[in-house]
């Protein structure tokens, strides 16, 4: 593990909260020069830190205005059975994530559809005719509130 100082803090929970700032804007907010904070930026995504950027679409804009988070017990248990199940399901495209989890379920699939029929079409069709799928069990999203995550608030 890589020993991280407050800067560096500083600096991630800047990232978490717009990755498309600068390496000038984030070194200006820490107090430190352009070329130190793009220093300490690379340094962070060469350990491993930092493991990419990512672009967060808005289900909802995009006309999929229903997330589903699915438990999905398998019913078959065993490495071919859990590596066939991944394969297939992350070849869906509603299928946001696919987490294995340990507890009642096996795994957790956050699904996003245009409504609750085209939802019901992907059930039926696409997910409860999987490689292994058993037990499923839905919840559907009425809301959500995004978290600053493991670096607590995105303030410096």
């Amino acid at each position: 593990m890589m020993d991280l100082d407050e800067t560096d803090f500083a600096i991630l929970r800047l990232l978490a909260r717009d990755a498309t700032q600068g390496a000038g804007a984030i070194g200006r907010a820490v107090g430190l020069s352009q070329p130190a904070a793009w220093r300490r930026i690379k340094r962070l995504q060469d350990s491993g830190v930092i493991k990419g950027k990512r672009l967060r679409l808005n289900a909802e804009a995009l006309g999929f205005g229903v997330t589903v988070f699915l438990g999905v017990k398998l019913a078959t248990k065993g490495r071919v059975s859990l590596e066939d199940f991944e394969r297939a399901v992350s070849a869906i495209p509603e299928v946001q994530t696919v987490e294995h989890v340990l507890g009642l379920y096996d795994y957790r699939l956050r699904v996003v559809a245009r409504d609750l029929s085209d939802f019901e079409r992907v059930l039926r069709r696409r997910i409860m005719t999987l490689p292994g799928a058993g037990e499923v069990e839905a919840n559907v999203l009425l809301s959500e509130e995004r978290r600053p995550g493991p670096l607590g608030s995105a303030k410096t």
